[in-house]
């Protein structure tokens, strides 16, 4: 059984990066397999683990389709429209209220007009 190499943190070598940094140069890995992995140490926890890839195997991230750019489209709307008014809010309703704030606090909008 072979293990990865582990390298701490902020000492990693160059030609790796994290699915973060690779998104952030326009790639992703791609199908590869974790080629290191970074330890960041922390007090009295585990440390925490991120998983390094090799730039040269990363791929350039898939481009956005028509179709796609639809469906995110409607699941944002689906997040902004309240269930009991069933209005667009504007906002991304929170999942803790589950409506919007009119509906959610009724007694204080009819203060504040």
């Amino acid at each position: 059984m072979a293990t990865i190499p582990t390298y701490q943190w902020r000492l990693a070598p160059d030609g790796l990066a994290t699915r973060r940094q690779l998104r952030a140069l326009g790639l992703r890995p791609g199908g590869q397999d974790v080629a290191a992995q970074l330890e960041r140490p922390r007090r009295r926890r585990e440390p925490l683990i991120a998983y390094l890839y090799s730039i040269d195997h990363a791929k350039p991230v898939r481009p956005m389709t028509p179709a796609k750019r639809a469906a995110l489209a409607k699941a944002n709307a689906a997040r902004r429209t309240c269930p009991e008014c069933r209005r667009d809010a504007g906002y991304v309703i929170p999942p803790t209220l589950g409506m919007c704030a009119t509906c959610a606090f009724p007694d204080e909008q009819r203060t504040a007009a």
